[in-house]
């Protein structure tokens, strides 16, 4: 087997191949075409959140047309919410922090926040969301790092050492310098894609997976140190 390249030549193939793959095999959601707006962008990574995308897709224009903007939804009561949301299996404790957010929304006229440690004080907003607001509201290059992704990126460059991804600096700096891209929206849509089609839990893709000459877990190659 050829010598494992330095982290940035590798980096650089992940990049290109996803970007590649995801072309021609990336999937299709309502909350991924053009002219979306910044609240139903927010409101898909919400559900979108421990919920299968095929799941969300089916009842995200349901949502999108009870709810069609932060005005409808500061509207809704807190039991309101929570009862909506079951059918898709969020529980009751997202409900009342979707509710939170709303009201929260509401007393800031519904303005949302343009830096990033504002976006923290808010309701609902954990690292996951923040970096969708990030990425999406404020085009900044941020990833959108959940387990799917974590996967992924650890198989291929090596694993993470804590068993919160939230803290653990490798995965978290990786992410980020994988994300630094011009196609930043894309790779991260790639990724996750990628972990749902052919990185699954069940490595059932493995030898027609297309990255698989310089994946480390494929290979058995020793860890690469960020």
């Amino acid at each position: 087997m050829a010598d494992v390249p330095d982290i940035d030549k590798k980096i650089k193939f992940f990049q290109r191949e996803i970007l590649k793959w995801f072309k021609e095999n990336g999937r299709s959601f309502p909350w991924r075409e053009e002219g979306c707006s910044n609240y139903e962008l927010i409101i898909a990574e919400i559900l979108l959140q421990r919920t299968k995308a095929e799941t969300v897709a089916k009842f995200y224009p349901l949502f999108i047309k009870k709810y069609p903007g932060w005005v409808a939804l500061g509207r809704a009561t807190e039991q309101e919410l929570v009862d909506f949301l079951q059918p898709i299996g969020l529980n009751k404790q997202r409900g009342k922090r979707l509710f939170q957010l709303a009201q929260e929304l509401k007393v800031r006229n519904y303005t949302l926040p343009r830096k990033v440690d504002e976006v923290n004080d808010l309701p609902m907003m954990g690292q996951y969301i923040t970096n969708a607001f990030e990425l999406f509201i404020l085009k900044k290059k941020a990833p959108l790092l959940d387990v799917n992704m974590a996967r992924v990126l650890e198989r291929f460059f090596g694993p993470r050492k804590l068993k919160d991804i939230r803290y653990d600096s490798y995965l978290q700096n990786l992410a980020h310098q994988i994300v630094k891209h011009p196609q930043s929206k894309e790779l991260n849509w790639g990724i996750i894609d990628f972990a749902s089609i052919i990185c699954i839990k069940k490595l059932t893709s493995c030898d027609v997976c297309k990255l698989n000459i310089q994946c480390s877990f494929f290979n058995k190659s020793p860890n690469i140190v960020l």
